[in-house]
């Protein structure tokens, strides 16, 4: 009979947390969830039937894939010290959009990248099948290995180096970080202004509708598109008076879309 490929999923954060539920769903085997927060290792092996670790002393050597879904800051420092407890031919992918898979280069002879591009919090259920995910390694039969395993959790698999994902990541913060803090700075306003975020929803999600089937610079409208000066003044003499904090990023916005910095 043939062995189940086992997987060993380091990380139970936002990423690890919905990337391990759904590999189980899927019937794949996750062997150990390790997470330097005991809790949340437990929380996550509970929920797949898997071993929780806290120590990585206790790291399985009967691996056959390593998950490194842990923030790009200890990718390397993790790497290393797994590369003292298990042997350096096996296969492990860090999940980071802007970390290169070289990193992993002086530490295991088989690596590679396994990134969901998706923003994650562990409260908000995400629907896995729509969810691209790219993938990388050094070596042929990894990057087949790690397609067939994407192709299992998702209907969009890409392989993509790390040039290209650096280029995604920088794109993937404007549209995701960048545009849920102007929808924070949105609410802040109505907020302290006594009025109800929930009217600006509509038009948010009718924002995100449009591009789906149209290019984002095609939809651009406002008052920066039509060059309505009285406006903006109006606008700036607001913020300037109520929200200082904010007139520098609306002057930004407003002379990106002035200036056609997206080209069509």
């Amino acid at each position: 009979m043939k062995k189940s490929l086992q997987i060993i999923l380091i990380g139970a954060g936002n990423l690890g947390f919905h990337l391990g539920k759904k590999l189980f769903e899927e019937g794949l085997v996750v062997q150990q969830v390790f997470s330097r927060k005991k809790i949340n290792a437990k929380r996550l092996a509970k929920l797949i039937d898997a071993e929780p670790i806290s120590n990585l002393d206790k790291i399985s050597k009967e691996g056959d894939l390593y998950i490194l879904a842990i923030p790009d800051n200890i990718i390397e420092t993790v790497a290393n010290s797994l590369s003292k407890k298990i042997p350096a031919s096996k296969l492990i992918v860090h999940t980071s959009g802007a970390t290169p898979s070289s990193v992993l280069q002086p530490f295991f002879k088989n690596y590679g990248i396994f990134y969901p591009l998706q923003t994650f919090s562990i409260s908000k259920e995400v629907d896995y099948q729509n969810i691209p995910i790219c993938v990388d390694s050094n070596l042929k039969k990894n990057r087949i290995l790690l397609e067939k395993i994407g192709k299992q959790i998702s209907k969009k698999v890409y392989l993509i180096n790390d040039k290209e994902r650096a280029i995604l990541h920088v794109a993937a913060v404007f549209v995701n970080n960048f545009s849920n803090n102007l929808f924070t700075i949105g609410e802040t306003i109505t907020k302290k202004e006594n009025l109800p975020f929930e009217i600006l929803k509509p038009l948010i999600q009718e924002t995100v509708n449009k591009i789906l089937d149209h290019s984002p610079n095609d939809m651009q409208t406002g008052p920066a598109k039509r060059g309505d000066k009285n406006t903006i003044d109006r606008h700036l003499k607001y913020l300037d008076k109520n929200f200082p904090e904010f007139s520098e990023i609306y002057k930004l916005m407003t002379h990106s879309i002035n200036s056609k910095i997206v080209t069509k």
